[in-house]
């Protein structure tokens, strides 16, 4: 990543220097209704060069997603591990870091979640529940903290470290659930023994939802009132647009930058446990894949506003959510989905970059 674009997509996953609040959100509009205009214009000429009829397939795409209660339900359930995602890369971008390693943490997270529960049961009565999230979190935090430390005292890149270090993790959990940890009763599915009923998340109104959705949407609210209403949020901010002068007020850029990677790791490891312990009820192969890159898309989309994230969270899960119905209705492939958000991603670029080089013509002139 260059210079300019790293500084590009640092300005728009962090919170820089804002205009007056009538002025920013009728801006912030103009740019996601211009995104959102790309994003169509995209996606139907694809659909297009594919032979299929564009009205069709969104109306396919807004039926999956929104045609039924079942399908509402399913944009909240796979919203719930892209909120938590979309947090491991808010809380670094704060500092001006910008990390894509969510996925690596979201793997990280669920072993060691699951490692605890395979370890310990349900000896732990009502214990089990929390000891396994602060488990998944510390793992997932540990996996951010030691991209943090090649930051700091090394000087590497978070973007390529993070990046890296995404592969790592998910190889690690293939090969306990085809080795050492495989149920030997699965029939040659790779998955662990099913989790205890004391190790799975509360789920709600007879549907897949689960208390998942509910801490991220938590982990939000706490992250904004900490952002904006504490020294830390302060700190970040110095540490971000004013290095020099963060450090002769004694503000440690290097100790923050471990700790930001690490709270977003643990945000991410959450989402690994959850999704384990209550979609699939068991750690097997691909646990949530994609949720730490689509995580990355709505932290991206919110330009460094926390509380963006989540109606964003909810337009990414509501692709995703769709793509069944896209394969039974049209015949095309589950892959569809990934496209769509590459799509909505590119329109998200050529809108902010817009918008960036205007700025900078504003300023020079």
């Amino acid at each position: 990543m260059s210079s300019g674009s790293a500084a590009f997509a640092s300005s728009s996953l962090g919170a820089p220097p804002e205009p007056p609040a009538g002025v920013r959100a009728s801006e912030t509009l103009r740019l996601l209704l211009t995104a959102a205009g790309l994003f169509v214009a995209l996606s139907s000429a694809f659909f297009i060069l594919i032979g299929a009829a564009p009205l069709e397939l969104f109306r396919a795409l807004f039926e999956g997603a929104f045609g039924s209660g079942f399908a509402i339900s399913e944009v909240l359930v796979k919203a719930a591990p892209i909120v938590l995602c979309a947090l491991a890369t808010a809380l670094p971008a704060r500092l001006g870091l910008i990390s894509v390693g969510a996925e690596g943490q979201l793997a990280a997270g669920a072993i060691a979640g699951t490692g605890f529960v395979l370890a310990a049961g349900d000896r732990f009565a009502v214990l089990t529940l929390p000891v396994m999230l602060l488990s998944a979190a510390a793992g997932g935090a540990a996996y951010g903290a030691f991209a943090g430390v090649l930051r700091a005292r090394l000087n590497v890149n978070e973007t390529i470290s993070t990046l890296l270090l995404n592969y790592l993790s998910p190889l690690a959990l293939n090969y306990l659930v085809y080795g050492p940890w495989k149920d030997p009763d699965s029939l040659g599915w790779p998955a662990t023994i099913a989790f205890p009923a004391a190790a799975r998340l509360p789920t709600y109104f007879d549907t897949r939802l689960h208390f998942g959705l509910v801490l991220g949407f938590a982990l939000v609210l706490i992250a904004q009132l900490v952002m904006s209403r504490t020294r830390t949020g302060l700190a970040l901010d110095l540490l971000r647009s004013g290095p020099r002068l963060a450090e002769r007020a004694g503000l440690s850029f290097g100790a923050r930058a471990i700790a930001t990677l690490a709270l977003g790791g643990a945000c991410a490891g959450l989402a690994g446990i959850a999704e384990a312990a209550v979609i699939e009820g068991r750690l097997q192969s691909g646990v949530a894949a994609g949720a730490g890159y689509s995580g990355f898309l709505v932290a991206f989309l919110a330009r460094g506003s926390l509380l963006a994230m989540l109606p964003l969270a909810l337009v990414v899960a509501s692709l995703a959510a769709a793509g069944d119905n896209l394969q039974l209705s049209a015949g095309l492939p589950s892959s569809i989905v990934y496209l769509l958000q590459g799509f909505l991603f590119a329109s998200a670029l050529v809108a902010y970059g817009r918008r960036a080089r205007g700025d900078s013509v504003s300023e020079v002139a």
